[in-house]
């Protein structure tokens, strides 16, 4: 009898954590997938094929308990930004602890996503905090592959989609510096078709996760403006300008549009990679076909990641 394929991810009641998922589903060899959330109260998408454990980063031997038996572990958690009780310390943390836990269970396989251009000595704590957690994974002895993607594009995401919204419903679109830094985005399925493809090797790996376009800032968002019919006139401010200006829609949407930490992020141009990329989807392809709804609805980071939504 072969052995029972059993497998766990890290935030698949998310974004790209719920990819996962559904391409391990696809893969047909999954047995038991054990999805380890915050939010273990809300809708579970895979029903009884799924068993919903909640997050034991604070007790580490629940958490290997919970890993006992799994096979390859894909952890997607990480926060976008501190908040309440969550910091950015807090999270590497976290996730030390779920990479020590996994080789004490025994963990064949620990498939981890991290950003383009992690540095242990990087001025920003999003990817310092990568670097970190790229590091601790990389001395634990465990098999591994590490992806980098940019920044992710499809149906549920946040920040492209927030793009639009705001270049659909304003006036002016303010554009941080002289916007000619690169971002190079990403479909969240490929990633997660490309996360799930290295889970079957037994090879240690780092690899950027990246689309095949590359755009200026300035580039992408003409292009999304086109895409969406907005009238929105493009000015350049200075960053500390768009921060006023975001913290201002801030409070309109009850949310964090952009925080300086992702201003100076893009605008150190370190958003793409310089290899070839692993990834085919093309966002100009894929925003021409959602259109209609790219930026039809504001979407939350705070109600995804920290509400109680209802």
């Amino acid at each position: 009898m072969s052995e029972k394929q059993i497998y766990a991810v890290t935030g698949a009641f998310g974004y790209l954590g719920k990819y996962i998922a559904r391409r391990l589903f696809e893969d047909g060899n999954v047995d038991a997938l054990r999805v380890l959330t915050g939010h273990p109260d809300r809708s579970n998408p895979f029903g009884a094929r799924a068993e919903v454990i909640p997050f034991h980063f604070d007790d580490p031997q629940q958490l290997a308990a919970d890993l006992r038996g799994v096979k390859v572990v894909f952890n997607t958690y990480w926060v976008r930004f501190s908040h309440g009780d969550i910091s950015f310390g807090q999270a590497v943390a976290n996730v030390q602890n779920l990479i020590r836990a996994a080789a004490e269970a025994g963990v064949e396989r620990f498939v981890h996503i991290s950003i383009t251009n992690p540095r242990i000595d990087s001025p920003f704590s999003y990817f310092r905090g990568k670097a970190v957690m790229e590091k601790t994974l990389i001395e634990s002895g465990l098999s591994y592959a590490i992806l980098r993607p940019t920044v992710l594009f499809g149906k549920e995401d946040i920040l492209l989609n927030n793009i639009a919204w705001l270049l659909r419903r304003f006036p002016v679109y303010p554009v941080f510096g002289d916007g000619e830094y690169r971002v190079q985005p990403v479909y969240v399925d490929d990633v997660a078709k490309l996360a799930v493809e290295l889970a079957h090797s037994d090879e240690d790996i780092v690899c950027n996760a990246v689309g095949p376009e590359t755009y200026s800032f300035n580039g992408l968002i003409k292009l999304i403006k086109e895409r969406v019919h907005a009238r929105a006139k493009i000015v350049h401010v200075g960053p500390a300008t768009g921060l006023l200006l975001s913290k201002a829609i801030n409070r309109l949407v009850r949310d964090v549009i952009v925080t300086r930490e992702e201003i100076g992020g893009l605008m150190a141009d370190i958003l793409s990679a310089h290899d070839g990329p692993l990834c085919s989807t093309r966002f100009s392809g894929w925003s021409e076909k959602h259109a209609g709804s790219l930026g039809a609805v504001y979407a939350s980071e705070l109600d995804r990641h920290y509400r109680v939504v209802s």
